[in-house]
């Protein structure tokens, strides 16, 4: 035990550099192993310990792990805390009633619940989709936690009338390595019920989607473009849509909803343009997509070789191209040259919605990379809209890692 202004600490403490200290004050909420200076070592990885200036400051609280790059994730500023059951049952009610708020009536049946360190569960992400919950933790602190807030989370949901019959672990991935844990993937049963099924229909936009959250990309279901697919609706009346990288075909379907006259749907995986497929055929729209299973920089080249003028609105949701900041130029490159070639197959007064995933590439330059592809294709950009992620993937102020999407919509003029 140590005292902490007149309170005494149950936990052990790390010191850390200015550098951090300032970092933390100015809201975020992570310690790297190299910033620790002096630390306790009486705790146990995944634990929780106090974080503290060189001259003996406070700082926080927050989880523990040596074998990580990021040494602390911090979970708290206020000193009366206390990390018991009642604790995490409050702050996951917080969440829960925050998307009640931002994500209202049937939008709240499909959205993200818990965004890691934006609602403070340092990575620790569940997305729901009508009756299923899908689970993904990479933190070791959190994963010894697990029992308490799947269990806390599925009661408050039961309590509000939500009923959740299945839940599944999607943790195959490999940042999990990093952390000392395993990789894997399954039904989680601790002590709640599970039907065991694989697929979940949900309603998106008032648009069907069967999600495959076992094998489909990242929890089954990009949710955080939700609210960019209904802007690309708004304009897609009497258009001719070509969608790339379409995954799942939710920007394809939503500008058959608005009205276009047709939409080709392309990406390369075989299982994408099946799951388009069967989207399209339960929305009852199926003739009039045009499924493509091609590389999309190698369709995009080809088409402006031909010299085609097929389409006069063009979508570009493409997979994160840098996940980190040492491939930042090459993703630039592969950024400039699918948005120069698109502007290039549109016609003047034609439309473009275009995207980036990644928060390693800032949205001043993914402008400056637009700027640069519009003067290549020979072309003007007139701004309609420029969004973000949907706001149950909430940005925190001063944790950059949180604010990832940038969305435009433009007129080639």
């Amino acid at each position: 035990m140590r005292k902490q202004g007149k309170k005494m600490r149950e936990y052990s403490k790390l010191t850390v550099t200015e550098k951090a200290e300032k970092s933390i004050k100015n809201g975020h909420p992570w310690v790297y192993g190299e910033e620790v200076l002096v630390c306790d070592k009486t705790y146990e990885n995944g634990s929780i310990v106090d974080v503290c200036s060189k001259n003996g400051k406070w700082l926080g609280s927050g989880f523990v792990n040596d074998n990580s790059k990021i040494r602390v994730r911090l979970i708290s500023d206020n000193t009366n805390d206390k990390f018991d059951d009642a604790f995490w049952y409050r702050r996951l009610k917080y969440a829960v009633d925050y998307r009640k708020t931002v994500m209202p009536g049937n939008d709240f049946k499909c959205c993200r619940l818990i965004f890691g360190e934006a609602d403070r569960f340092p990575g620790f992400t569940v997305d729901r989709f009508e009756n299923v919950l899908v689970v993904q933790i990479l933190s070791l602190g959190i994963e010894k936690i697990k029992k308490t807030l799947i269990s806390g989370l599925v009661d408050i949901l039961e309590k509000s009338g939500v009923v959740i019959d299945c839940v599944y672990e999607r943790n195959d991935v490999s940042v999990r390595k990093l952390e000392g844990l395993e990789e894997y993937k399954d039904y989680y049963t601790d002590g709640i019920k599970c039907n065991y099924q694989k697929t979940v229909r949900i309603c998106e936009n008032g648009i069907y989607f069967d999600v495959d959250f076992i094998n489909g990309q990242k929890t089954g279901y990009f949710l955080d473009q939700k609210y960019n697919r209904s802007a690309v609706a708004r304009i897609a009346g009497s258009k001719k849509v070509l969608d790339c990288f379409t995954h799942t075909g939710a920007f394809a379907l939503n500008a058959l909803m608005g009205g276009a006259d047709k939409v080709t749907a392309i990406d390369i995986s075989d299982e994408a343009i099946q799951m388009t497929k069967n989207n399209a055929l339960i929305n009852g729209v199926y003739e009039k997509n045009e499924y493509i299973c091609a590389d999309v920089f190698d369709y995009l080249t080809e088409a402006v070789k031909a010299g085609k003028s097929d389409y006069d609105f063009i979508i570009l949701d493409p997979p994160a191209f840098t996940k980190s900041r040492s491939t930042v130029k090459d993703a630039y490159r592969g950024y400039k040259e699918i948005n120069m070639k698109a502007m290039r197959l549109l016609p003047r007064g034609g439309y473009l919605a275009t995207c980036s995933c990644s928060h390693f590439m800032p949205p001043d330059m993914f402008c400056k990379m637009l700027h640069d592809a519009a003067i290549d294709a020979r072309v003007n950009l007139r701004q309609i809209e420029a969004r973000q992620q949907s706001p149950d993937h909430p940005i925190l102020m001063g944790v950059p890692e949180t604010e990832y999407l940038k969305f435009y919509l433009f007129q080639v003029v």
